[in-house]
């Protein structure tokens, strides 16, 4: 049988939630810069006994970004929302795997499949338009490569093109089906026309 990505793609507004990364290394950084590059107002917050000089560097622009300076106790999982595991400590990634757990919260480790709720994708952005992209896991190389090849062949004018569709779309008159395939007749080859 034919594997089958399994996982089912949302996108959160992080505005909205209260995100808690532990760890304040290399990975943690990777994960708090992609949260806030896609939502600069993400409430975070980072528990680790140290944080790496380019972790403070860049997190300075981040007024918002709770910064806890010791190892990670239970009640850090008060009142979040998502958990993003980035030690190298997996005895504790499984701790907290298990306590988020019983609270119900998401977890993602960092380079652990079988521990994590989600994964972080890749994702392409230009303008509205937003790609993320998976590998299940497996491969986050691919799925960068991936990442590069379409930031490189969608146009960089596409805001222009989103704009003009969501009044064309307001403009339309008729039921659901025929504004979808008006809508259809539209987009048909605007992405990759040359």
């Amino acid at each position: 049988m034919e594997a089958q990505n399994r996982l089912f793609p949302i996108f959160l507004k992080l505005e909205q939630l209260d995100v808690l990364v532990v760890g304040g290394g290399n990975v943690a950084l990777e994960k708090a810069s992609a949260m806030l590059r896609n939502a600069p107002d993400s409430k975070i917050s980072m528990v680790a006994p140290f944080f790496r000089e380019e972790t403070l560097a860049y997190l300075k622009d981040y007024p918002q970004v709770q910064l806890i300076h010791r190892v990670f106790e239970e009640q850090d999982l008060d009142g979040r929302d998502l958990v993003i595991c980035t030690t190298d400590q997996y005895d504790l990634h499984v701790e907290i795997r298990e306590l988020a757990k019983q609270r119900h919260l998401l977890c993602n480790v960092a380079d652990t499949p079988a521990l994590c709720d989600f994964y972080l994708g890749s994702i392409v952005q230009k303008g509205d338009l937003k790609i993320a992209i998976s590998t299940n896991g497996k491969s986050p190389t691919l799925a960068k490569r991936i990442r590069a090849f379409l930031e490189e062949v969608i146009p960089d004018d596409i805001q222009t093109s989103l704009d003009s569709l969501e009044t064309l779309r307001k403009e339309l008159k008729g039921d659901f089906a025929s504004k979808i395939q008006a809508l259809n007749e539209l987009t048909k080859g605007l992405i990759f026309k040359k």
